[in-house]
């Protein structure tokens, strides 16, 4: 059972924001330099989504899923560098797409994913964590930023 809520929260959330949608916007791949580096980009960004998804499941107790959250605070692996590397993972595969494919259409979209989520998680995501726990997040939240990766990983007081 706790697989299905992994699986259903990645097919949902990732899974159509840089896989359906994407494949919607595209038809052929760009010349081969741009198709290396867009296959980079793309790997460095399934990369964080799979790290990220994992913490969530072991470390977290719950899922990438607003409807699933985690009921404690992870603050691990790529945690410790920048606050939101499960929509930085995403953002990167899109990135990739839009390389690999010389796409104009999924860069847009990619603007949009960032537009939406630079709006939701001041607004919604951060409160709630900050509901959730406490001063624990908000010491995280001061040390570690949201977007730019801190170039040392933060320690979090013991």
């Amino acid at each position: 059972m706790r697989v299905l809520r992994h699986l259903l929260a990645i097919c949902l959330l990732p899974g159509v924001v840089a896989g359906v949608i994407p494949a919607l916007l595209v038809d052929e791949l760009a010349s081969w330099p741009l198709v290396v580096l867009g296959g980079l980009v793309v790997a460095l960004g399934l990369a964080l989504i799979v790290q990220t998804v994992a913490l969530f499941a072991t470390v977290g107790d719950g899922t990438l899923a607003p409807w699933d959250p985690t009921s404690r605070l992870v603050v691990r692996g790529p945690y410790r560098r920048v606050r939101n590397p499960m929509i930085s993972g995403v953002l990167c595969v899109l990135l990739g797409e839009a390389l690999l494919f010389g796409s104009p259409a999924v860069l847009a979209w990619f603007a949009v994913v960032f537009a939406i989520n630079a709006v939701y998680f001041p607004l919604v995501e951060e409160p709630g964590l900050q509901d959730r726990f406490g001063a624990d997040y908000e010491a995280y939240r001061a040390a570690v930023p949201r977007w730019l990766p801190r170039l040392r990983p933060w320690q979090p007081a013991r």
